[in-house]
């Protein structure tokens, strides 16, 4: 069995359970089965340091390490980071075919709306989504999508910009059947978290049923949103087992099936 942990955040993993050692962690997560994961950028400031920190896992590096997960890395700016500013899509095109691990960078993001930790309305919100949307049309790749308190509004706007053209994915969904429905028919994938473990998530639990089995992903967005049973601790892709079990479960399906069927899903929306 292999798990694809289809979004997170490597360099804010924490390792206390690892003696501060990276590669102690990535050797856990592989004796887990989690064999690949989605490295994902939120700020370009902190971007050099994750790249370092990950270099030795990336797919296709020259001295990759052995039995480790294989590393992939998505670029953007985070709706909620730097308030106010608007990375140009020309910047971001340029930043991500330039990179010395352009192979590897293979998404776009996360972008989105954020009206919980922004005002409703922001115009630069708006603005550094749309320009993320143009960047991953100019260079090929799906669009990582961060949506909170804004569904509507997320959804317009991958509408109106003819996101089905990059194509991508609505991460960590937390959404009603109608938004998931919207984001399917512009061809995107819908990514289940650690929420959709919670009491208080049966909702979340009848729309992962309706999804179409091959628009299915599962993350971690570690070191956020662990599932039960490690609620409210930090979090960490080796837990992302506990989400394909719950969706396993959900949908009358193996451990095993689940597993293969995201892992599958995974490589065919990155295009790997």
């Amino acid at each position: 069995m292999q798990l694809f942990d289809s979004h997170c955040h490597l360099d804010r993993v924490e390792l206390d359970a690892f003696d501060d050692d990276f590669d102690r962690f990535m050797q856990a997560a592989w004796l887990e089965s989690v064999t690949r994961m989605l490295c994902v950028s939120i700020k370009p400031s902190t971007w050099q340091a994750m790249t370092d920190l990950v270099s030795p896992y990336l797919a296709g590096h020259p001295d990759r390490r052995p039995e480790r997960p294989e590393v992939f890395l998505s670029y953007g700016l985070h709706p909620t980071d730097d308030a106010g500013t608007v990375i140009p899509a020309e910047e971001l095109v340029r930043a991500i075919r330039e990179d010395r691990h352009a192979e590897s960078i293979v998404a776009v993001g996360e972008t989105g709306l954020d009206y919980f930790h922004c005002e409703e309305g922001e115009r630069w919100q708006h603005d550094r989504f749309v320009n993320h949307i143009d960047a991953a049309k100019a260079v090929g790749k799906p669009v990582i999508i961060h949506t909170r308190g804004a569904p509507g509004d997320t959804m317009d706007v991958l509408e109106r910009e003819h996101a089905e053209d990059c194509g991508g994915v609505m991460h960590c969904f937390a959404e009603d059947w109608e938004t998931a429905r919207r984001a399917l028919d512009l061809g995107f994938y819908i990514s289940f978290s650690g929420i959709v473990t919670f009491k208080n998530a049966a909702s979340l639990r009848d729309v992962a049923q309706k999804v179409p089995g091959d628009r299915l992903l599962i993350e971690t967005d570690s070191p956020y949103l662990s599932p039960a049973p490690y609620r409210g601790k930090p979090n960490n892709p080796i837990r992302v087992r506990h989400v394909a079990e719950v969706l396993a479960d959900v949908r009358g399906e193996s451990l095993p099936e689940m597993a293969a069927r995201t892992q599958e899903n995974a490589a065919r929306w990155l295009r790997l």
